[in-house]
C-alpha cells in the first residue's frame, strides 16, 4: 500500500511537472506571437506609408523602406523558426528546416547592416553637399542602388553557406535544438570584416562627421541672423533628419556590435560561456526588426500622420496618395 501511494506522488509530481512546462511554453508561444506580430505590423506600416503617400518617395525614405522590407521579412521568416528552437531546445529539425532559418538569417543582417551604411552616407551627402545630393541622388539612384545591395547580399551569403558546407552537406549541421553553421577560421575572418568591420567603421566615422557638420551649421544660423528664412528652415531640417536617423543607427549599433564581437570570438575560444553569448545577442539582433518602427513612431511625424490616415482608411480615397503628411520642419 505504502508502494503504490510513493508511486501516485511520483506520478503526481511527473503530471504537475508536464503541466507547468506546457503553462510556460504557452505562455512563451503567445509571448512570441506578440514580437512576431509587432514586428510585421509595424513594418508593414512603414511599407505601406512610403509606398502609398507621393509626398513621402524621397531618396532617404526609400532606403528607410528598404530597411522595413527586410525587418518585415526577418518577422514573417526568421523570428517563428528562431523562437521555436529556444523554446523547444530539445526538438530536431530538418534540413529543410535549418537552410531557410540559415540563409534567411545571413541574408537579411547583411541587407540591415548594408542598408543602415547607406542611411549613413544619404545623409553626410545631403549634409555636405545639399546641391550635388539633390542633382546626383535621385530616386531611381536610390532604387538602383538598393536593387544592388539586395542582389549582393544574396550572392555573397550564398557564397559563404556554400563553400563552408552548409548547403551542400546539411545533414551534417543539424542537431536537435538548434541549426549549426559551420564556418572556417579564414571565412569567419573575411566575414566579420565585410559584414561586421567595414561598414560598421563606416557608419560610425560617417556620423561622426555628420554631426560635426550639423554643429558648424547650427553656429552659422547663430552667427549669421541676416540668412534668408527659407535657408535656416531647410538647414534646420536636414539637422532635424540626421538627429531622427541618428537614433536609428545607434539602436541599431547597440544590438549588433555585441552579437559580432561575441561570435567571432566563438569561432577561436571554445567556451560555453561565450557560445551561450552569442544565442543572447542574437536575440538582441532580431528585436531590432520590432524597436525600428517604434522609433519611427517617436522621431517621425510624417510617419504618424501616415498611420493616423491609414487606421482612419483616409487612403481609401481616389486622391489620398497626395495628401500632405510631411511636416514643415521635417
Amino acid at each position: 500500500m505504502n508502494l503504490t501511494e510513493e508511486e501516485s506522488c511520483v506520478h503526481s509530481n511527473i503530471s504537475c511537472l508536464d503541466s507547468s512546462r506546457k503553462a510556460a511554453s504557452v505562455l512563451l508561444y503567445m509571448s512570441v506571437a506578440v514580437i512576431v506580430t509587432l514586428t510585421v505590423c509595424g513594418n508593414l506600416l512603414v511599407i505601406i506609408c512610403i509606398c502609398h503617400f507621393k509626398q513621402l518617395h524621397t531618396p532617404t525614405n526609400f532606403l528607410l523602406l528598404s530597411l522595413a522590407m527586410a525587418d518585415c521579412l526577418v518577422g514573417v521568416i526568421v523570428m517563428p523558426l528562431y523562437f521555436t528552437m529556444l523554446i523547444e531546445p530539445h526538438s530536431c529539425f530538418g534540413i529543410l528546416y535549418c537552410t531557410i532559418f540559415n540563409v534567411a538569417a545571413f541574408y537579411l543582417t547583411c541587407i540591415s547592416i548594408y542598408n543602415v551604411a547607406l542611411i549613413a552616407v544619404d545623409r553626410y551627402i545631403a549634409l555636405s553637399n545639399p546641391f550635388h545630393y539633390s542633382m546626383k541622388m535621385t530616386v531611381n539612384v536610390t532604387l538602383r542602388i538598393i536593387a544592388i545591395l539586395w542582389l549582393y547580399s544574396l550572392i555573397y551569403n550564398m557564397v559563404l553557406l556554400y563553400f563552408n558546407g552548409n548547403i551542400i552537406d546539411m545533414k551534417a549541421n543539424v542537431t536537435c535544438g538548434e541549426c549549426i553553421v559551420t564556418v572556417n577560421n579564414v571565412w569567419a575572418i573575411v566575414d566579420f570584416i565585410i559584414v561586421f568591420l567595414l561598414p560598421c567603421s563606416m557608419i560610425i566615422i560617417i556620423y561622426l562627421n555628420i554631426f560635426a557638420i550639423a554643429k558648424k551649421h547650427a553656429n552659422k544660423i547663430r552667427s549669421v541672423r541676416k540668412c534668408p528664412k527659407i535657408k535656416n528652415v531647410s538647414m534646420a531640417s536636414e539637422r532635424k533628419a540626421a538627429k531622427s536617423l541618428g537614433v536609428l543607427v545607434a539602436v541599431f549599433l547597440v544590438c549588433l556590435v555585441p552579437y559580432y564581437i561575441s561570435a567571432f570570438l566563438d569561432v577561436y575560444v571554445r567556451k560555453r560561456s561565450v557560445h551561450l553569448a552569442v544565442s543572447g545577442t542574437l536575440t538582441l539582433i532580431y528585436l531590432n526588426s520590432s524597436i525600428n518602427p517604434i522609433i519611427y513612431a517617436l522621431f517621425y511625424p510624417w510617419f504618424k500622420k501616415s498611420v493616423k490616415l491609414i487606421i482612419t482608411l483616409k487612403i481609401c480615397g481616389t486622391e489620398s496618395s497626395v495628401l500632405h503628411v510631411l511636416e514643415n520642419d521635417t
